[in-house]
């Protein structure tokens, strides 16, 4: 019984942090207040702003939290976070989200990117890193620099989810 257990508490973290919500499914919600947050909310910049003063840090070990749940409950992690900035950002712009597999970590990490520009920029959770890179694989080192990780591999997806890119680290 104690193996049991185990091997499902190793499951739980293994697969926590690692999913992306589907924002092409994803149908708003009539709530006014989120409703004005999508004519508020009009650059990454403005939208991790409001991520940073609303929002909190807490791993989330069930299914990823589409943009209004984050609204409502106010703490998700590196997915919730990226789901929600690309969900808003996607309405003025080209957007991105990258998940990043660590050499060293169970965890898979998400990043959501902005072009802007024609160059790209990103979000580490909810903090706007204006970087201006030229593709993903930049964003990617600059990420891992910024966490002080080696990462082995990494998918990009667009807004519909469609992997655009991957990226390998031997």
């Amino acid at each position: 019984m104690k193996k049991i257990i185990l091997l499902i508490i190793i499951l739980i973290f293994l697969t926590a942090g690692c999913g992306l919500y589907n924002l092409d499914n994803f149908i708003l919600p009539d709530d006014s207040e989120f409703l004005a947050l999508i004519e508020e909310l009009n650059t990454p910049k403005k939208i991790c702003k409001y991520m940073e003063d609303n929002f909190s840090i807490k791993l989330n070990i069930s299914k990823p939290l589409n943009p209004y749940q984050l609204f409502l409950i106010k703490k998700g992690d590196c997915d919730d976070f990226s789901n929600f900035a690309v969900f808003f950002a996607n309405y003025y712009g080209e957007t991105y989200q990258i998940k990043i597999y660590h050499k060293t970590a169970f965890l898979r990490h998400f990043i959501a990117v902005y072009k802007e520009d024609g160059k790209y920029n990103f979000s580490e959770g909810q903090c706007y890193i204006f970087r201006e890179a030229t593709n993903f694989e930049e964003i990617v080192e600059y990420d891992c620099c910024l966490q002080r990780k080696d990462w082995s591999k990494y998918i990009v997806y667009d807004y519909e989810m469609n992997i655009i890119e991957q990226g390998y680290n031997n």
